[in-house]
């Protein structure tokens, strides 16, 4: 009874030893997974001492404890709202740089030029110059041939600039950037990818990867933007700098902002982190969450980088009339098409980044920037819809035919036939123009492209419902219709196509609706848009289950467990159990110093466990035992290093002389049953944010599986899985990983006595 006592206190006391430096910070590696355990137990061993002070700092302590929390969440709030006006305006500027110059200002957007004129009504701003005015050049063809040249060697210089500053400065600038975020919300280490100089080459190359008019949008590197603003503040406060669980809960609170200010959308910013990163999980992070989003659209509201009060240049008033039953069908329809083509586009982008991988593409990046933007400007050109910016676009197909303007015949009804088509081309062209692009080495975003892709079926699909009521007004589907005035709202279905396509490509649902809703105020069509959504969702999750964003962490092999339930129904999850006798063990009975150092120094795991025998007696990790060997080694000499014997018994016998290494390890390490089955072993990794799991009977080591050995099984179903992963950025794993096809992993993943 007396022993057992012991052990408990001794517990207890090693609870609390683990977290007495709370101010200390452990280092983790590049491309490892933090110890979520340890993170919250020295979180917990921080708050203890906070609220245990005296004296006058028992009042102030807790306060300025709160204070530094709202200090970050204010700061990336305001930060994040002023950068996405900065970005706002810069990016109007340099996409009309394209097309000509302000006769007053160089620096001038054409709306800024040409302020207080309605110039897509028809008014004539005479202080905007096509760069054919600026050379004085009069006749029709040397017009079309200067500003055919003009335009593409400024596409090409925006988008080679901001391919040349990802590649030379900030590699991990390049893409979207919202796989690695929720890959890190999830406890991946990539701490490269929020560091101050990814923040700056982020923004400026967004700038000019948008600008240059190729088939991408800003809204995804908006979020990594914002990210990477609560990094920078959250750094200059121990609390979140020393703990990595903590500096999380404020990233993702973050990654909300980022979302309100790319699409003027708060609600659908926090929707967005309940829905893609998790965040009902944690009431408090959730909060934070609003209010850096409410602040964040604040600071833009304030800043109005546009001059209209609107948050996005796209966000729109569709038509309020009333919807009728018999639309349900196209809008349906829509849904099943945005499902079908959400599904192709990832097949098609999967596809395209394998290629690029496998081909002389992966050494010439700037080439295929070069050759992509070249062949983009000369399509854009060609097809008017295209030549204009993304956001631009999306509001003139959002908006009804009022009287007031028309762009390129989109209310003209003799002219049905060649707008759908122009439309359905420059759907086809989009889709395929953002498949490749979404990729190269610049960053780029997909939410934008998409919707535009969709906006264009869908008011293609208006037009021609619009044609045939005005043509067959009395037909039987069209009588719950007025006699007179429009019955259908063009607008407001290219609203539904872009919800449906965006939702096949991203498979977002509740946060999209919201997001479309706060853009277009369709209070009265939000049950529309959630039933093109849903059919859109099911039908792209009968085609592939992952969305754009699921199959590029797939592609990169980043240790990510989406919260989603496992069916192990075939039995398969067991061949992911490695046995004891492939195992690499510490011998915690006696090991000397030169032993334990070339076990580090030849294998690349994050921990290993120890036992006597074949018995267990606990785990240590890879930066435990080393941070204990280093001073032991440095004050020997080569003889001892050989002779020196260490042990990790608790209690050794009494003739033992050596270090006792006992306190370095995890005794009570998680522990199941070999026969557990995988449809609970899967939920406790999920859950519990496990990232190993040890087997045994009755004291004794059988097996283990690490999370990265339940990333691949549920990862089973995607063969490209770790398909793009480079050694540079390989993660150093915990052992268990068997079976591992991918490149990054392939080091280590199997441990072999």
């Amino acid at each position: 009874m007396g022993d057992e006592e012991n052990i408990e206190i001794t517990g207890e006391d090693e609870a609390w030893a683990s977290v007495e430096a709370v101010g200390r910070r452990r280092v983790y590696r590049q491309g490892g997974t933090i110890d979520w355990m340890h993170e919250e137990a020295a979180e917990r061993g921080r708050k203890h001492q906070v609220e245990h002070q005296r004296g006058v700092r028992s009042l102030l302590t807790p306060l300025l404890d709160s204070w530094r929390m709202w200090c970050v969440i204010i700061a990336t709030g305001v930060g994040v709202g002023c950068i996405g006006a900065w970005l706002d305006v810069l990016v109007l500027w340099l996409a009309d740089l394209r097309v000509g110059r302000c006769a007053y200002g160089f620096f001038y957007s054409r709306s800024t030029c040409c302020s207080g004129l309605d110039v897509a009504a028809g008014e004539v701003c005479n202080e905007w110059l096509t760069w054919s005015q600026s050379f004085n050049v009069t006749s029709t063809v040397g017009q079309i041939l200067i500003q055919f040249l003009v335009y593409l060697i400024f596409a090409v210089l925006f988008a080679s600039s901001a391919a040349i500053l990802v590649q030379s400065y900030a590699p991990f600038a390049f893409h979207t950037g919202i796989p690695e975020i929720k890959a890190i919300l999830g406890g991946y280490v990539l701490d490269d990818f929020l560091s101050p100089w990814t923040l700056l080459i982020k923004a400026v190359g967004l700038a000019l990867a948008v600008a240059s008019g190729l088939s991408l949008g800003k809204e995804g590197p908006l979020v990594h933007i914002a990210v990477c603003c609560a990094s920078l503040a959250s750094g200059f406060f121990a609390p979140f700098r020393n703990n990595e669980a903590q500096k999380r809960k404020i990233l993702a609170a973050a990654a909300a902002a980022g979302v309100a200010v790319a699409f003027g959308s708060p609600l659908g910013g926090v929707l967005f982190g309940l829905e893609e990163l998790d965040l009902f999980s944690n009431e408090q992070v959730m909060w934070r969450a609003f209010v850096t989003s409410v602040i964040a659209a604040v600071s833009l509201q304030y800043v109005d980088p546009f001059g209209t009060g609107k948050l996005v240049l796209f966000q729109v008033s569709t038509s309020q009339q009333p919807w009728r039953a018999f639309e349900l069908i196209p809008w349906l329809g829509l849904g099943v098409a945005g499902g079908l083509l959400g599904a192709l586009f990832i097949k098609i982008n999967v596809a395209v980044a394998l290629y690029r991988k496998r081909s002389m593409l992966r050494e010439w990046p700037l080439i295929e920037v070069v050759g992509v933007t070249a062949i983009t400007a000369v399509l854009s050109y060609m097809v008017a819809f295209m030549r204009v910016q993304t956001s631009e676009l999306v509001s003139y197909l959002f908006q009804e035919c009022d009287g007031s303007r028309d762009y390129r015949a989109l209310c003209q009804p003799e002219a049905i036939w060649s707008t759908t088509f122009l439309l359905l081309c420059t759907l086809a062209l989009k889709l395929a123009l953002t498949a490749w692009t979404f990729g190269m080495k610049v960053p780029a975003g997909v939410f934008l492209p998409t919707i535009a892709a969709g906006a264009c079926l869908g008011r293609a699909v208006g037009l021609l419902l619009q044609a045939w009521h005005k043509a067959h007004p009395t037909a039987w589907i069209f009588s719950s219709c007025p006699p007179e005035g429009n019955c259908i709202s063009p607008g407001f279905y290219a609203v539904i196509g872009a919800a449906a396509l965006l939702g096949g490509v991203t498979r977002m649902t509740v946060s999209l609706v919201a997001i479309l809703f706060e853009l277009t105020g369709a209070l009265s069509h939000v049950l529309p848009i959630m039933i093109s959504v849903m059919a859109s969702k099911w039908v792209g999750d009968a085609i592939n289950k992952e969305g754009i964003y699921t199959a590029w962490i797939s592609l990169h092999g980043y240790s990510f467990l989406p919260n989603i339930e496992f069916r192990d129904d075939e039995g398969k999850g067991d061949h992911y159990i490695v046995p004891a006798s492939q195992i690499i063990t510490v011998n915690g009975r006696s090991s000397t110093l030169i032993e334990l150092d070339t076990l580090l120094n030849c294998n690349n795991h994050d921990g290993f466990p120890v036992v006597d025998g074949d018995m267990l007696l606990g785990y240590v990790t890879r930066d435990r035992l080393r941070e204990a060997l280093d001073p032991l080694m440095q004050n020997s000499s080569e003889e001892e290093l050989q002779s020196t014997r260490c042990t990790f018994l608790p209690r050794p016998s009494s003739d033992f002389v050596g270090p006792n290494l006992c306190n370095t390890m995890e005794r009570a390490p998680m522990q199941l049953r070999q026969e557990t089955p995988m449809d609970i072993i899967v939920p406790l990794f999920q859950k519990l944010n496990l990232r190993y799991v040890l087997f045994t009977a009755q004291g004794r080591l059988t097996g283990m599986m690490s999370k990265r050995d339940v990333v691949t099984l549920m990862n089973a179903g995607f063969k490209d899985a770790g398909a793009l992963c480079d050694r540079a950025g390989a993660e150093h794993p915990d052992q268990g990983t068997r079976d591992v096809v991918w490149e990054s992993e392939a080091s280590g993943d199997v441990p072999l006595r």
